[in-house]
C-alpha cells in the first residue's frame, strides 16, 4: 500500500496573519507543518483526509483548509458518519425525490449538494457502511450524484474533505474500508498531532480558552499561574484539546472572584505537580486462595475506570468517553451492561 510522504516544511513561518490562523492555535514544529500543508493546498480542488486522535481539533483544520482557499465565499457542510443511523446516512449525502420510500411526502437535497461551490466535510469516514462507501466513491471520480428514487444526474461541485481518528489501514486489511476510497481521499494526508506531542502548545491554547469562556461569561478577564501552566504542560492529556478545553472551562466555573486561576479543582494536577514523568498506574490484584469470580472482578475494574473517568469529566460523559477513547454511545451502552452484570 502507498504511504504518503509528508510535505517539508520551513523552519520558521511568516507571522500568522491571515484570518483562518485563528482556528490552530500553536506554534509548535508540527502545528507548523500542518498550517503549511493548508497553505500549499487550501485552494486546490484534491481532497483531503485529516487523521488524528479524538478531540485534537481534526474539524478545525479543515474549517481553516475552506477559509484559507478559493471557496471560502462558498458553504462548509459537516456531517459527522458515525452520528446518523447506516439507513439514513445515504439519505443524508445524497438526498431523495418525494415518493422515494414511505413517508417520503416532499423531496430532500444532501449534504453534497448544500455544499456547491464550497467544502463538504466527512467526520468520522471510516464508520460509513462499506455498501456506502462505493455510493461516495463514484461521487468522488464523476462528480455527479443521484438522489434517492431518482434516475436523474446531478453534477457537485464540493471539495471533499475527510477525518478519521481510527486506523483505516487497519479497516482496509479487514475489509471494513474500501482501498480505492482511501487513496480517492488521502490525495493531500495532513496529521493532527496529539496535545501530548506539542506541550509548548499548551499554555497559547490555555489563554485562548479562558478568553473564550470569558467573553462568553461576561467574566472578567482573567489567567493562569505559571505553576499551573506548568502543571498542564506535563499532563498527557488523553482527551487532547477538547479534554484541556473542559479542564479550563470547569476551573473558571469554579473560580469564583478569583482573577488568577491555579488548576486546583482539576483533578489530574496534583498528581502531576507531584510526579509529572509518572506513568500509568495499574492496580495489582492477588489471587485468593479460594479463587474469584473473574467475569464480575473485570466487570467491577471496568466499571471503575468509567466511573473515574465521568468523576474527571465532571460528569460531560462526552469527554468522558474522549478520554477513554471511546464513542459516546459505547460509553454510556458499557455502563449499562456493567450494571446488569454486577447485579447478576
Amino acid at each position: 500500500m502507498r504511504t504518503a510522504r509528508a510535505p517539508a516544511f520551513p523552519a520558521a513561518l511568516p507571522p500568522a496573519t491571515e484570518e483562518w490562523r485563528r482556528l490552530l492555535i500553536g506554534e509548535s514544529p508540527l502545528m507548523r507543518q500542518v498550517c503549511h500543508i493548508i497553505r500549499m493546498v487550501a485552494s486546490r480542488r484534491a481532497s483531503v483526509l485529516i487523521t488524528g486522535e479524538t478531540g485534537t481539533g481534526k474539524e478545525m483544520a479543515a474549517r481553516a483548509l475552506h477559509e484559507a482557499g478559493s471557496r471560502r465565499a462558498g458553504p462548509f457542510v459537516a456531517l459527522n458518519c458515525s452520528a446518523i443511523p447506516e439507513h439514513l446516512l445515504e439519505d443524508e449525502l445524497f438526498g431523495h425525490v418525494r415518493g422515494a420510500f414511505t413517508g417520503a411526502i416532499q423531496g430532500r437535497v444532501g449534504r453534497f449538494e448544500q455544499a456547491q461551490g464550497g467544502v463538504l466535510f466527512l467526520d468520522e469516514v471510516g464508520e460509513m457502511p462499506v455498501e456506502l462507501q462505493a455510493k461516495l466513491l463514484r461521487a468522488l471520480q464523476e462528480r455527479e450524484i443521484q438522489r434517492l428514487g431518482s434516475s436523474e444526474t446531478i453534477r457537485v461541485d464540493a471539495r471533499v474533505i475527510a477525518a478519521a481518528n481510527c486506523n483505516l489501514t487497519a479497516r482496509i486489511e479487514s475489509g471494513r474500508f474500501r482501498e480505492d476510497l482511501f487513496y480517492r481521499l488521502n490525495v493531500v494526508p495532513i496529521h493532527m498531532p496529539a496535545l501530548r506531542e506539542r506541550r509548548q502548545d499548551i499554555p497559547a491554547l490555555v489563554e485562548h480558552f479562558i478568553r473564550k469562556v470569558c467573553r462568553a461569561e461576561e467574566m472578567p478577564e482573567k489567567a493562569a499561574t505559571p505553576e499551573a501552566l506548568e502543571a498542564l504542560s506535563a499532563h498527557p492529556w488523553p482527551g487532547n484539546v477538547r479534554q484541556l478545553e473542559n479542564a479550563v472551562e470547569m476551573t473558571l466555573a469554579l473560580s469564583g472572584d478569583r482573577p488568577l486561576l491555579d488548576f486546583a479543582g482539576f483533578p489530574p494536577c496534583p498528581e502531576v505537580c507531584a510526579n509529572p514523568l509518572r506513568g500509568p498506574e495499574f492496580p495489582r490484584i492477588t489471587l485468593p486462595d479460594g479463587g474469584m469470580d473473574y467475569e464480575k472482578t473485570l466487570a467491577m475494574i471496568e466499571r471503575g475506570i468509567l466511573e473515574q473517568a465521568l468523576r474527571k469529566a465532571g460528569g460531560n460523559k462526552r469527554a468522558a468517553a474522549d478520554m477513554l477513547r471511546l464513542k459516546r454511545t459505547t460509553f454510556s451502552a458499557k455502563f449499562r451492561s456493567l450494571e446488569w452484570a454486577l447485579a447478576c
